[in-house]
């Protein structure tokens, strides 16, 4: 059998019109993922993609505000059917179930996604690093390990760098949106690090922002989240080594294009915590390219801080997956050279502008903008 019929044949099997109702919710949702997930081959792109719109899904079910409780009861509910094979009728859980049929993913993974989302609906504040970041290996750790068992990677050291990155990641999300969420009445920063920066915790967040004195301070422990990021993120690194090698540049991309939203929130400082951070377009080319053409980091078995450690909030879910009877194995495959790589990330960024630039013209003639 040739490699490509080889990878057909152990492609998850998720039906055309569920596979395009899923990649309707990408483009409506993340460039950055969607930029990520274009470098990766399809048999783990489309079942990312499925991932993702269940993500979507559960996310934005909560977020619309009041009878969140129902909501979550339905999610589970959900989930309960996709695990039992009869899916919800509709694109996302028929989706969801075939992935997680094949790939084997423990029902703890997804489970744990719609606890940290239950902490959200109960607006949960976190008193130290160590809770944010359970918080956080629920709603993005417990993702990043699901990607790496849809490519394969299934061992306690590759699970333990997906869930650093999956953390990392959240990290720089919260730092982005400090301004929105304390409009919302959200602290996710840990209140001990408030405390210590002197920042009052009876005022109400959205006043922060608001006084300079204040601003400067949470500005500081915004630097201080960020910096575990970037620990985080460096460690990680070494994890990419772990997965199939045509599996490498799109979690790469990913990395980078997410670490970078925390570059942009440190270089805008203080002043610029009173509106989201947004990294351009041609910013993101450059960070990517120049990450595409970097060395890839390997692991040093030598070094404790990248074989060795892990979170110990992710220890639930690597023994959830240890457990579990393993899936199918990412088929060998050659990667995409990089120079195709790093030309292909460039017309991605160009036709994303193109679009943007059309609908803006359309909107203006319109008369909507």
């Amino acid at each position: 059998m040739s490699p490509r019929r080889a990878e057909q044949a152990q492609s998850v099997a998720i039906a055309a019109p569920d596979l395009a109702a899923c990649r309707a919710s990408l483009r409506t949702g993340s460039l950055s993922f969607a930029a990520a997930a274009r470098l990766l081959p399809a048999r783990v792109r489309d079942p990312a993609i499925a991932l993702y719109a269940f993500c979507r899904l559960a996310d934005d079910a909560i977020d619309q505000g009041g009878g969140q409780a129902l909501a979550l009861a339905q999610l589970r509910a959900r989930l309960d059917r996709a695990y039992a094979g009869r899916p919800f009728p509709a694109p996302a859980d028929r989706a969801l179930a075939a992935t997680l049929t094949h790939f084997a993913i423990p029902p703890a993974l997804p489970e744990a996604l719609l606890e940290g989302l239950a902490w959200d609906a109960e607006g949960r504040r976190y008193e130290t690093l160590a809770a944010l970041t359970a918080y956080a290996m629920r709603v993005a750790g417990s993702v990043g390990m699901m990607m790496a068992l849809v490519m394969g990677a299934r061992t306690p050291m590759a699970l333990a760098r997906a869930a650093d990155l999956g953390v990392a990641m959240q990290f720089s999300n919260i730092a982005r949106d400090i301004a929105e969420d304390a409009r919302a009445g959200r602290v996710y920063l840990p209140q001990q690090w408030l405390r210590e920066a002197n920042i009052e915790l009876a005022r109400p967040p959205e006043l922060w922002l608001a006084d300079r004195d204040t601003a400067r301070a949470l500005a500081g422990v915004v630097g201080r989240l960020l910096a575990v990021a970037e620990g985080l993120y460096r460690r990680a690194d070494s994890g990419i080594a772990l997965l199939p090698r045509l599996c490498r540049p799109g979690i790469r991309a990913a990395r980078l294009l997410y670490a970078e939203i925390g570059h942009e929130v440190t270089r805008r400082g203080a002043a610029g915590l009173g509106a989201r951070a947004v990294v351009s377009r041609r910013r993101k080319l450059w960070v990517l390219c120049r990450g595409l053409a970097a060395r890839p980091a390997t692991i040093d078995a030598a070094d404790p801080l990248r074989a060795a450690r892990f979170l110990p909030a992710a220890r639930f879910l690597i023994d959830a997956v240890t457990a579990t009877t393993i899936g199918p194995s990412m088929p060998a495959a050659p990667p995409r050279p990089l120079g195709e790589q790093v030309v292909w990330v460039a017309e991605l960024f160009a036709r994303l502008a193109e679009r943007e630039q059309s609908r803006a013209a359309s909107m203006v003639r319109d008369g909507v903008a």
